[in-house]
């Protein structure tokens, strides 16, 4: 169930002033209007807090591993929404080495990229897609969407710069409460919005680590809901130059790196 906090608006006071009618009888002075209690700001400081608390936090760190549990829906053919789900085991160098192993829902893929080249390999089929790469995470994950709508949904946290890919079209921002049923642990609950995103997250109180986002795409037809959980987090992680390419992946038979079918279930990219 989604947890949605209304923001203040201001109470409206009206000042009524009575008059007595009869001989000899004055006016009364009109009542005095109560305050109306402050606006609401549009980003709520305390939420901002939280957000800016965890986003330094994961962009301080100069490698870091998780896990990410990933479910979106996708309309079936009768209309009903339906739900997938898929794991990422994930390895962060900044700002040249990520590794994902997504073993399933669905194909098993395995990706790598070393800061000169990246590697999309499906063992199932023994199938690899090897293009050359831009230096950096960030340009990479750039690449990869624009030539084969391929996005990552934990993208944001792995950005050197969290808080301006998460806040960069946002309008709204509020504290929501704190919940002790997520992650394992107590965590601050925040909610965002922009015009074509509605997101809440769930971070930890404690290590300022997200435990969950639940993103939703008003626009998109059912409203597509995205939720990502994230877990096994170790930040500093050791990692050698061999977590980032695959010997095995390597000498698979070459496909092309290319944009699905528009029949492919691709989840929509941030925006």
């Amino acid at each position: 169930m989604k947890i949605f906090k209304t923001p203040r608006g201001a109470a409206a006071a009206l000042a009524v002033g009575l008059s007595l009618l009869g001989a000899g009888c004055a006016p009364q002075p009109a009542a005095t209007a109560p305050a109306a209690p402050a606006a609401q700001p549009a980003m709520e400081p305390k939420a901002m807090a939280v957000l800016q608390a965890a986003c330094d936090r994961l962009s301080a760190a100069q490698t870091m591993s998780f896990t990410a549990t990933s479910t979106y829906q996708k309309a079936a053919r009768n209309g009903q929404p339906l739900f997938y789900t898929k794991l990422h085991h994930v390895i962060l160098r900044r700002p040249d080495g990520l590794r994902v192993i997504s073993p399933g829902d669905g194909v098993a893929d395995e990706f790598y990229f070393d800061g000169k080249t990246m590697m999309i390999y499906v063992p199932s089929a023994d199938l690899v897609a090897i293009e050359e790469a831009p230096p950096t995470v960030d340009a990479l994950l750039e690449m990869i969407w624009e030539k084969s709508a391929t996005y990552f949904p934990f993208a944001d946290v792995i950005d050197t710069k969290p808080c301006d890919a998460i806040t960069r079209k946002a309008t709204s921002a509020f504290y929501v409460g704190r919940s002790i049923v997520v992650g394992g642990t107590t965590t601050d609950m925040i909610a965002i919005a922009g015009p074509n995103i509605q997101a809440e997250f769930w971070i930890g109180a404690k290590d300022s680590l997200p435990r969950m986002i639940k993103v939703v795409y008003p626009n998109e037809p059912g409203k597509a809901l995205y939720q990502t959980e994230y877990s096994n987090w170790r930040l500093g992680v050791p990692v050698t130059a061999g977590h980032f390419t695959s010997a095995r992946a390597g000498k698979a038979k070459r496909m092309k790196l290319d944009a699905p079918g528009p029949a492919a279930e691709v989840p929509a990219r941030a925006q």
